[in-house]
């Protein structure tokens, strides 16, 4: 009985992950899994992987609305090195969590400038528009505690992209 990836169906797929200029930014080294239909990968990914077989293979492009959003200037913030512990180094592409007016947000430091630090909350690639080339390994049924908790526990199911 071949199935499809539907929701409510786990997904254990290899991914080559490439921006607009064709540099890789990512690769699976073993296939991530994912439930599917639950919004726990971009959804741009998610739509076009509905419907696909184990074995498929599928070069996806999507576009910054439909993965992390477009690239938004005003969630640059100039901070001054004052604000951050004297005895830590700042480096570029350190993450740090702040309160925001909707909640915890992430920056991360984008550069430092003298004695300011250049604070970035957009996701490292908003506004790229992103090429995945993926395959399709496994298709499972979803247990009940995966549903209920709304991501896979398998293997590598706990980080989320």
């Amino acid at each position: 009985m071949s199935m499809n990836v539907a929701k409510g169906k786990v997904v254990g797929f290899a991914y080559h992950l490439q921006n607009s200029e064709g540099e890789t930014l990512d690769e699976s080294k073993d296939p991530m899994e994912y439930l599917h239909g639950f919004q726990n990968i971009i959804p741009g990914l998610e739509k076009e992987m509905e419907g696909l077989k184990i074995g498929d293979k599928k070069t996806v492009t999507v576009l910054p609305a439909d993965a992390y959003g477009e690239y938004n200037e005003e969630l640059v913030y100039k901070i001054p090195r004052t604000n951050f512990p004297a005895d830590e180094e700042i480096q570029p592409g350190m993450q740090f969590r702040a309160d925001g007016e909707e909640g915890p947000i992430s920056l991360f430091v984008q550069e430092v400038v003298g004695d300011d630090v250049i604070m970035n909350g957009n996701h490292p690639l908003a506004g790229e528009t992103l090429k995945f080339d993926v395959e399709i390994h496994t298709i499972r049924e979803a247990s009940a505690e995966e549903m209920e908790h709304g991501h896979s526990h398998g293997p590598g199911g706990h980080h989320h992209h």
